[in-house]
């Protein structure tokens, strides 16, 4: 008996990731993709808690072998350092336009079908269907813009700043390239393009950090925002099987989730082999997959849904710099649990 196909909407890292993963196991899948490849996403760029078991399970070596490996992240108030915390396992770095790319070419390669610019309106859930459609929308409270710089150096391998209702992640990638991406509370700024960044973090009170990209080489064409991001807990409807972002959007401040929509992958995988092989069916791969979902998120969601709010305001900033300073943050248990 032939196995079962599969169809895979959306071709982020949770689809793809997949993809790839059915596809060595001989599984028919066709991922279809609103965009092409390769292409500029808003993300922090660095994956923080993916396991060596992980990448072995969905085989991603090759793809992540010459990722950057950091190992401190420097924390910023405005105008002030707080803290450089080391992190308990090293945080890969690597830009989507690549990684993207990579993991397409491979799954076009290992026999898949990938429709870019392929967008789906009909979204009714049926049977061998996977939904990796990336973020659910939101309310338009909040802003993600990112943008790419060479020329920049920076004080860690990665940066944080805490602004007022907004913070920005500094990254290292590939090519001597930094990668610039933030989350802010929307709100009117006289600017365009590439210079809504330098506007939005003047009026978050980060004008020493918008000095230094001003003195820094923006990239072409690397710029992107998204509006319309929600933090939803909720994980996974049970009739169906969401992936990725659409399962659930952590916050981006834990860096976890690149590694969220990977891990994401693997724990559909082995449901979704035995559906495919005919050992189960499709509501019981369902029901499999929203279990272990749960299972493995639901704790690491609730504990940075607890945290987000104390980075954005100023109440809960000094907050943290007053911990900070008798050396009363936990920084590596709060890590292992948000990871």
């Amino acid at each position: 008996m032939l196995p079962a196909p599969i169809e895979i909407i959306g071709g982020g890292l949770a689809g793809l990731s997949l993809g790839l993963a059915l596809r060595r196991a001989d599984v028919p899948v066709v991922i279809r993709d609103a965009g092409v490849y390769p292409r500029h996403r808003v993300c922090g760029e660095f994956i923080a808690g993916l396991s060596p078991s992980t990448i072995a399970r969905l085989g991603l070596e090759p793809f992540l072998a010459d990722a950057l490996q950091h190992h401190e992240v420097a924390w910023f108030l405005p105008g002030e350092p707080l803290r450089v915390q080391r992190l308990p396992a090293p945080a890969l770095g690597l830009s989507r336009h690549v990684l993207d790319a990579r993991l397409a070419d491979a799954f076009v390669a290992a026999g898949g079908t990938l429709h870019t610019q392929s967008r789906v309106t009909d979204l009714t859930p049926r049977a061998g269907r996977i939904f990796a459609t990336g973020r659910r929308r939101g309310p338009p409270a909040w802003i993600g813009l990112k943008l790419h710089f060479r020329n920049l150096e920076l004080t860690r391998e990665l940066e944080l700043h805490l602004g007022q209702q907004a913070y920005v992640g500094l990254a290292q990638i590939e090519d001597g390239t930094v990668n610039v991406c933030g989350l802010f509370r929307r709100q009117s700024v006289a600017a365009r393009g590439t210079g809504l960044l330098a506007a939005y973090l003047e009026a978050v009170r980060l004008p020493e950090l918008a000095s230094r990209l001003a003195a820094a080489q923006a990239i072409e064409g690397s710029f992107s925002a998204v509006a319309g991001l929600d933090f939803d807990r909720r994980v996974v409807p049970a009739d169906r099987i969401q992936l990725g972002d659409a399962c659930a959007m952590i916050p981006p401040f834990t860096g976890n989730g690149m590694a969220m929509a990977i891990q994401s992958a693997e724990t559909a995988l082995d449901p979704l082999l035995a559906y495919a092989a005919g050992r189960a069916t499709w509501k019981d791969t369902c029901r499999a997959t929203h279990v272990a979902l749960r299972r493995r998120f639901l704790v690491r969601l609730a504990s940075a849904h607890v945290l987000h709010p104390l980075l954005l305001k100023p109440g809960g900033q000094r907050w943290l710099a007053a911990l900070n300073r008798v050396r009363l943050i936990p920084f590596s248990p709060l890590y292992a649990t948000l990871h």
